[in-house]
């Protein structure tokens, strides 16, 4: 029997460096049943030539590029909205996925009629070189866990919307995947643990991500302005999130 079609969300802005291996990473996949949705968020680079050259090789990449730059939670929705399957998952432009990603999760998903999973992931530096660093999950998600522990790597997530609902990208600079999660935990769904690495998450030193105090200033609105905590429950949060957020690094 057919597998469902799995839709890859990638939004990219100046990857020329990174995103070629990314999309290899998909297009090596042991599950083949997948569309490839790249949004470009006008870039400066020459990411546009790249990936139009390799979206030209297989007809499952479809690729749009925006005329304005307007900051990867717009990106990330367009490429939701030009979704034919109702498998989301989400991959980042420098990130790479493992070849087993995809059948691993899809069999975990519909085996237990789950709609939301995430999984442990590796670190690789610039080049693509192993950190020989694991973070691993920490079982099964609910909302209040997620609120003091922000451990779901992006580039990990598979959701089901015919279970979680319609996906749509809240618009914060760096934690909008944070805030997207929260949302979906929030009406009472769980995020499943695959425990195994699927993804090597690519550690940049000039990623928006790695400036700490942007993140934290990002997060702190997403408790504040979303999720709406008071302040002593969203300091307290915080808190054990840049406890974990240590922890994790060590």
């Amino acid at each position: 029997m057919e597998q469902p079609l799995v839709s890859v969300i990638m939004p990219c802005y100046n990857m020329a460096q990174f995103v070629t291996d990314s999309i290899r990473s998909v297009v090596a996949q042991t599950n083949t049943n997948w569309e490839l949705l790249i949004v470009d968020d006008a870039s400066t680079d020459e990411t546009v030539e790249i990936v139009r050259n390799l979206s030209h090789d297989d007809e499952r990449i479809r690729f749009e590029v925006k005329t304005q730059h307007s900051g990867i939670a717009d990106t990330r929705n367009q490429c939701i909205q030009m979704a034919r399957g109702h498998y989301l998952a989400f991959l980042d432009a420098d990130d790479i996925w493992h070849p087993e990603k995809l059948e691993t999760q899809l069999r975990f998903m519909t085996e237990n009629k789950v709609g939301f999973t995430y999984s442990t992931y590796d670190w690789i530096d610039e080049e693509g070189h192993t950190l020989n660093k694991f973070i691993n999950t920490i079982g099964n998600l609910d909302y209040e866990t997620y609120l003091r522990n922000t451990i779901i790597g992006c580039s990990t997530v598979m959701v089901d919307t015919d279970i979680v609902g319609s996906v749509i990208i809240p618009r914060f600079r760096t934690s909008e995947d944070t805030a997207t999660w929260l949302g979906i935990l929030r009406k009472g769904h769980l995020a499943y643990a695959i425990e195994v690495p699927l993804v090597s998450y690519r550690i940049r030193r000039k990623s928006a991500s790695s400036n700490k105090i942007l993140a934290s200033v990002d997060l702190w609105r997403v408790y504040r302005q979303q999720e709406k905590l008071p302040l002593v429950k969203a300091t307290t949060c915080f808190i054990s999130y840049a406890f974990n957020a240590i922890k994790k690094r060590l």
